[in-house]
């Protein structure tokens, strides 16, 4: 059943972050920003939450629940056709619909106001430009270069070119783009530099000068009228870390709050205030691989009690087990290699008093009653780090009457994800230049 949906899907939109920031009259610079220099935080929500403007009142919660689980397996199927291409690792990303956030992010002097999706699996930040040659339609006006006083084109000769340029357009020495997505939606224009305006949670906003961007005159995506473009977050040269990282550390860290908290916000922190300290705070190392796009990890196992189930490579079975999951906050559930999750879904059975039962949808394959304690023992233990998963970060209710487990059984050589539900009510920090990852569990609706 599970295996129909990898097959049949090919768009997505996932994890991802919708940031709403208020730009105001001050600015100051991003070394301003933190008590120790390039700190600052913002207020992000998901695209699923009452206070999204992507809100639809008529779907309901458990509806929108049901749209999450297939954007996550068409993610993961989309994930699989990334790391299979690798001649074309440098502009075949996941699909520019691919996010269940949005940010709100200002462009040029004087800022204009931009809704865009953030994604940790894509790079290239872009939004839509006039004059456009074919563009999908948005509520926003069309940001126009030509209105401000700091937007400049990339010489089709320079060095950043060359990361996704191809060429110089017809009439001037400007660096022409195109990035392609695996669900062949694709963006095209002008690689130009612009100043981004951020807004943070002191109540100032955070001025980004001479950033790289896609200024968009032929898109074709499938966007909401909402969204007028993308940040990328992801690990690649062009993403908005990369661009950030020597400004804030190379350190960024986000605490979501459980889906069933829709009327709070979660955050997004960088630089200083995305330090991750305490007690209870594990680290894990990241593992660079081909892709630079992705965030790897290793997992070594998973316990339920004291049961614990090895976790093995089965994607390379010959290879390390080195960076076999993808730390992935665009993907809704967490999906793991068949093989493991069988094993790791009869020990969750043993340890619930009470008979599953069956989803009527035929999606999720272990479900229970809604009075059922599934409250299980659960701990995921990567590589130097152990990880206490609580019930909300295993079971969801997809309906009034029915809890399912929040893990997804995957194909044959397909890449497990560890999704955003696993990771909700966690500080979770990226420590890019000591290349660790950092968990904290914390109450993210106070944080």
């Amino acid at each position: 059943m599970v295996a129909n949906y990898f097959s049949s899907c090919s768009t997505i939109p996932a994890l991802v972050i919708i940031v709403f920031f208020s730009i105001y009259l001050s600015t100051f610079s991003l070394v301003e920003a933190g008590d120790n220099g390039g700190g600052f935080s913002v207020d992000i929500i998901h695209r699923d939450s009452i206070l999204s403007p992507s809100y639809d009142p008529s779907v309901t919660h458990f509806e929108r629940l049901q749209n999450a689980f297939h954007r996550s397996v068409s993610r993961v199927n989309n994930f699989m056709l990334s790391l299979v291409s690798p001649s074309q690792v440098s502009t075949l990303i996941l699909p520019a619909n691919d996010g269940s956030y949005l940010m709100e992010i200002s462009f040029g002097t004087p800022p204009v106001k931009n809704l865009a999706i953030v994604d940790t699996g894509s790079d290239l930040i872009w939004i839509q430009c006039k004059h456009c040659q074919n563009c999908y339609k948005q509520k926003a006006p069309l940001f126009d270069p030509t209105k401000s006083s700091t937007y400049q084109d990339l010489s089709c000769n320079s060095k950043q070119c060359n990361l996704i340029g191809e060429g110089c357009s017809p009439k001037s020495n400007s660096c022409n783009y195109t990035y392609g997505y695996v669900d062949k939606s694709f963006t095209n224009g002008i690689l130009a530099t612009e100043t981004f305006t951020l807004g943070s949670t002191s109540g100032r906003s955070v001025p980004l000068p001479e950033k790289i961007f896609g200024c968009g005159h032929n898109n074709h995506v499938t966007f909401s009228e909402e969204e007028s473009g993308l940040v990328g977050l992801g690990g690649g040269p062009l993403s908005l870390i990369s661009q950030l990282k020597s400004s804030i550390g190379g350190k960024f860290s986000y605490c979501l709050v459980p889906l069933g908290k829709g009327n709070v916000t979660s955050t997004l922190n960088f630089g200083s205030q995305a330090a991750v300290s305490g007690d209870d705070v594990v680290s894990t190392p990241l593992v660079s691989m081909d892709l630079a796009t992705f965030y790897y990890v290793t997992l070594k196992g998973i316990s339920i009690g004291n049961k614990r189930l090895a976790y093995k490579n089965l994607l390379k079975p010959n290879a390390s087990d080195e960076g076999n999951i993808i730390l992935d906050s665009g993907t809704t559930f967490t999906f793991l290699q068949s093989d493991f999750y069988y094993n790791l879904e009869s020990e969750v059975k043993k340890s619930i008093d009470g008979e599953s039962v069956s989803d009527p949808s035929r999606t999720y394959r272990l479900c229970y009653k809604a009075d059922t304690n599934v409250n299980v023992s659960m701990t995921a233990h990567f590589s130097g780090a152990d990880v206490k998963l609580k019930e909300l970060n295993t079971f969801v209710r997809i309906s009034e009457e029915l809890v399912c487990f929040a893990f997804i059984p995957l194909p044959l050589g397909y890449p497990s994800v560890f999704g955003s539900i696993a990771q909700m009510d966690f500080l979770v920090g990226y420590d890019l230049e000591e290349s660790k990852v950092y968990f904290k569990p914390v109450d993210c609706s106070m944080h």
